[in-house]
């Protein structure tokens, strides 16, 4: 081991030693749950082991609740993904609804559509969405959406952009 990778081991126990309690009780404060409040302060110090900045970092407190933040909106996101598509399994007539490896296949692969749609604006991801799952042509996504043609075009360069550079990023994390 070199000296630079036991300086970012030492700086991350530190890190995790005198932070660990504060951040686990931040995070219950907000969720309200232990469980998930220790899976989420966990997850934030993996994060700050993948950066590999630990030796950088001058204020940890406001770091790591940023960090934390961030995951939070995550957790939220799926959980009102996973209550949607529930709702919308229990709307369907019984001998409709997928197996359970089915549902949970298509529960996965909703939140990583979620996770590469994330960060664009709504209508872009409506006009992507009605393209993709609804199969419909540009100038029915214009009517739908009340927009032109030419605004649909654009908004689905903008968003098969996004998600190839959101898939790079992914595989690169």
């Amino acid at each position: 081991m070199s000296a630079n990778d036991l300086s970012l081991r030492n700086a991350v126990n530190d890190l995790y030693c005198d932070h660990h309690g504060w951040l686990k009780g931040w995070l219950r404060k907000r969720l309200g749950n232990a469980f998930d409040a220790a899976d989420l302060a966990q997850d934030t110090f993996v994060r700050v082991i993948k950066a590999r900045n630990a030796l950088e970092i001058r204020e940890p407190r406001p770091y790591l609740s940023m960090i934390a933040k961030g995951l939070l909106i995550d957790l939220f996101r799926r959980r009102s993904l996973e209550q949607s598509y529930l709702e919308a399994l229990a709307a369907m007539p019984e001998w409709q609804q997928p197996s359970l490896e089915e549902q949970a296949i298509l529960l996965q692969a909703l939140m990583e559509i979620d996770r590469l749609l994330q960060g664009l604006g709504t209508k872009v991801k409506q006009a992507f969405i009605l393209s993709q799952f609804d199969g419909l042509t540009y100038p029915q996504i214009a009517e739908r959406l009340n927009i032109s043609t030419r605004t649909v075009n654009n908004y689905m360069a903008k968003a098969m952009e996004h998600c190839c550079l959101m898939q790079i990023r992914l595989q690169l994390a």
